[in-house]
């Protein structure tokens, strides 16, 4: 009796949190009543079972990590492993179960891990689901998605700019959604360090739920994108309990609140707001950032949810950016690398939001429209300062984008056998830009500045999807749908098919294909380009879309309960790409964030490789995650010739891996180590004449080389090491994250040093350090 009593002290004292969820089918997206969801491995068994509407809470469970595993009569088990539970914030799952199509006697169903497969159930192949706990968790993750993906088989990046390359194609080809939408790029400075990329996401970990992520063959509801699709989630407040989160660190602040509107209410809100400056870090580490130190950038993200009795849910979410980097003169023109230097002023401002809006029809069917908005508006100005001091404008380039978007699906469950959704979305585009630059601002005096493009305008861009999943029995299962896309601005239209299987030949042993075709109309203002020689004529108003062909072949082999291993070789070949006419310019190379070329559709381009993964999911206190991808990746440019192109590296290597130990009083702090190692082909470029260079005292490209020369090898190192207290009712963590622990160096361009009298490649590292705290209660 005093033992027992001893041990419920002992259970009292320990700081506790709890796991609440809701269970759906995933078919329908109804919730799922009296599913049975417990601990697996616990003793005396913790579990709970689902209410009238799918809701479930498990209590008074010790900090730590707990497997969890639903069950229900007709349905696939399905297991959500290593779930951390902390005393500072509560835990809330969102489990999937799939509808069992033959209930036979003397059958058993293996449980679905939840990292098995992608949340979109209609997606077979070359997907995979993103979990926000792990982009905390891993290292090089740095709390940004974009930046963890990189750990993914056939995706490389670079440590200037957190662009997403797959396969060998261009960030500019992937796509973002946000809540179902298409939106525009959510990173701090986008483009600026090369079109499709930025420097940080301005999505905190702490407003995101668990993601797909896509890179290839991606099923018929998404369009616009040549490459890949992150489909990125928001997650809804906690409707029951206030929980709060301040973090400081090198990079700057960080505040975030959730919570319900009312008490007993289910209306929630949740907001997350962080102000950053690499100041700090410029100044304890000067020799790490080099010219990044003059960042300065804020984000603020929000959704609120409101579910009815009867008129469904409503939900109203946004984000907003504001980014302004400074390049200050150094005082001393001995620091100077020339005689010359640049003095420039760059900021951004960026927005995007929705009101949704979902209801059930009947109990297989629901509805869902959604209303959004993007905005975003560029202004850079730029001087050539001299030793002298004089000074002469070099650009003065200003653009504005903004659209708004109306898009609506219907989702219906007709059978266990087969589901279907059907949607469409009408995209109203405006753009407004002004581009002044000196078209020889290189050169010593550069030239005086030339208005290349002064105008407004607007455009309407239509698609319409239908897709099928139909369970052919127990193990196969296919997806067949149509993609379709009308842009009314020069009458373009296109029809892209998608079909994929997936055949399960052994209970641990499953075999997929995946074929689609893809487009991508361009950037808005690329269609309003005017030249000088061209007058006030839109010289890419007839651009067509660019298009691509995937085929995805897939083998995934469970070789344990915690260890998988996926293989997945594929094809591409794009046309239609847009290229400068009797040149080796193609978008597929293309960096600038503006452009100011006439363009046609002549450009074509191919990639072919296989990816590997294996995995160890987390399991008694650690993971691994290797990764690699052989692969070659061409293009045609205007002038006919098949080259390598800029991102054809031919090779990646990942390996990750990490450990926890619990520490502390009863067990109750964590200490976590995570380390990542990239082995990497290095970037192609076009290299220059040095000769010509120097005899014409500019820039002189030798364009026979073009994309044959190869930068060496790269290798990256990432570390994340952190320390997290649970307490009664809170729990803080101390942090250190460190990006490119090795200083790799990345190809930033030529230039012609005048001081020298020579062309000179500019080599660059950037090591980015964040040490931090937090605190949860």
């Amino acid at each position: 009796m005093f033992g027992l009593l001893l041990q419920s002290m002992w259970i009292v004292a320990q700081p506790v949190g709890s796991i609440r969820g809701i269970v759906t089918d995933a078919a329908s997206g109804q919730t799922l009543p009296y599913v049975s969801v417990i601990v697996l491995h616990s003793d005396p068994l913790v579990g709970a079972i689902t209410d009238s509407v799918g809701h479930f809470r498990l209590t008074n469970l010790p900090v730590g990590r707990y497997t969890i595993q639903s069950s229900f009569i007709g349905y696939e088990p399905a297991i959500f492993r290593e779930i951390m539970v902390g005393s500072g914030r509560e835990v809330f799952l969102e489990i999937v179960m799939r509808e069992n199509i033959y209930q036979l006697q003397g059958v058993t169903i293996r449980p679905k891990v939840d990292k098995e497969k992608p949340l979109n159930t209609m997606a077979l192949a070359s997907a995979r689901m993103f979990s926000v706990e792990e982009a905390s968790r891993y290292a090089g993750g740095f709390d940004d998605p974009a930046r963890l993906v990189t750990a993914f088989a056939g995706v490389s990046g670079s440590m200037n700019s957190n662009g997403i390359v797959i396969r060998g194609n261009s960030p500019l080809f992937t796509q973002w959604r946000i809540d179902g939408v298409e939106a525009v790029n959510p990173t701090h400075f986008s483009d600026i360090t090369g079109v499709g990329g930025g420097i940080l996401t301005a999505l905190s970990s702490q407003m995101l739920a668990n993601s797909d992520f896509f890179t290839g063959a991606f099923p018929a509801e998404y369009g616009n994108a040549l490459s890949g699709v992150f489909d990125m989630r928001l997650r809804n407040g906690n409707n029951q309990n206030y929980e709060h989160m301040a973090q400081i660190g090198s990079l700057g602040v960080e505040f975030g609140s959730e919570g319900p509107f009312s008490k007993g209410k289910q209306a929630s809100y949740l907001f997350n707001y962080r102000y950053s400056s690499m100041a700090l870090v410029g100044d304890l580490f000067p020799d790490l950032l080099e010219g990044a130190a003059g960042m300065r950038y804020q984000d603020l993200a929000f959704k609120t949810n409101f579910p009815t009795k009867k008129a469904g849910t409503f939900s109203v979410w946004g984000i907003g950016i504001k980014d302004h980097f400074k390049n200050e003169v150094p005082k001393d023109t001995a620091d100077w690398w020339d005689i010359w230097t640049d003095n420039a002023d760059f900021k951004q401002t960026k927005a995007v939001g929705g009101i949704e809006h979902k209801i059930f029809i009947n109990k297989r069917s629901y509805l869902k429209n959604i209303l959004a908005a993007n905005y975003t508006k560029n202004q850079i100005e730029a001087d050539q300062v001299y030793t002298d001091w004089s000074t002469f404008p070099i650009a003065d380039m200003k653009n504005t984008n903004w659209n708004t978007i109306f898009s609506t699906y219907l989702n219906t469950k007709f059978d266990a056998m087969h589901t279907n959704k059907t949607g469409f979305t009408i995209t109203n585009l405006f753009y407004d830009l002004d581009y002044w630059m000196s078209p020889d601002f290189m050169n010593i005096p550069p030239g005086d500045m030339v208005n290349f493009a002064k105008d407004n305008g607007s455009s309407v861009a239509l698609s319409a999807y239908s897709q099928s999943l139909i369970r052919l029995n127990s193990r196969l299962t296919t997806n067949v749908g149509l993609h379709s896309m009308y842009f009314q601005l020069n009458g373009n239209l296109t029809l892209e098919p998608r079909v994929s299987v997936r055949w399960q030949a052994l209970p641990k042993h499953t075999f997929g294909l995946a074929y689609g075709k893809h487009s991508r109309r361009e950037n808005t203002d690329y269609y309003f380009v005017k030249t000088l020689e061209t007058g006030d004529k839109l010289v890419n108003k007839h651009l067509d879309f660019a298009k691509a062909h995937h085929i995805v072949a897939s083998y995934d082999w469970l070789i344990s309960d915690n260890l998988c291993l996926k293989i997945e070789p594929y094809f591409q070949y794009l046309y239609d790409i847009p290229v400068a006419k009797d040149s080796l310019l193609s978008l597929i190379n293309y960096r600038d964030w503006f452009l100011m070329l006439p363009l046609v559709n002549d450009g074509k381009g191919r990639n072919y490789g296989i990816d590997f993964t294996l995995e160890r999911y987390l399991n008694n206190g650690h993971y691994y995650l290797f990764t690699g991808s052989l692969f070659e990746s061409h293009y045609m440019g205007g002038d006919g010739v098949w080259r390598n192109t800029r991102l054809n590296r031919n090779y990646i290597l990942n390996a990750l891996g990490g450990k926890e130990w619990k520490i502390g009083k009863q067990n109750r702090d964590m200490l976590s180590v995570s380390l990542r190692f990239t082995l990497q082909g290095g970037e192609r470029y076009i290299p220059v004449d040095e000769k010509a260079s120097i005899l014409a005292k500019t820039l002189v490209y030798d364009n026979s080389r073009a994309y044959k020369t190869q930068l060496p090898a790269e290798i990256i190192g990432h570390f994340t090491v952190s320390y997290k207290m649970n307490r009664k009712n809170f729990a803080h963590e101390f942090s250190l994250k460190m990006v490119n622990i090795t200083g790799n160096k990345e190809f930033d361009g030529y230039a012609y040093n005048y001081r020298k009298d020579r062309p000179e490649m500019y080599m660059g590292a950037v090591v980015i350090p964040n040490i931090s705290y937090k605190i949860e209660f």
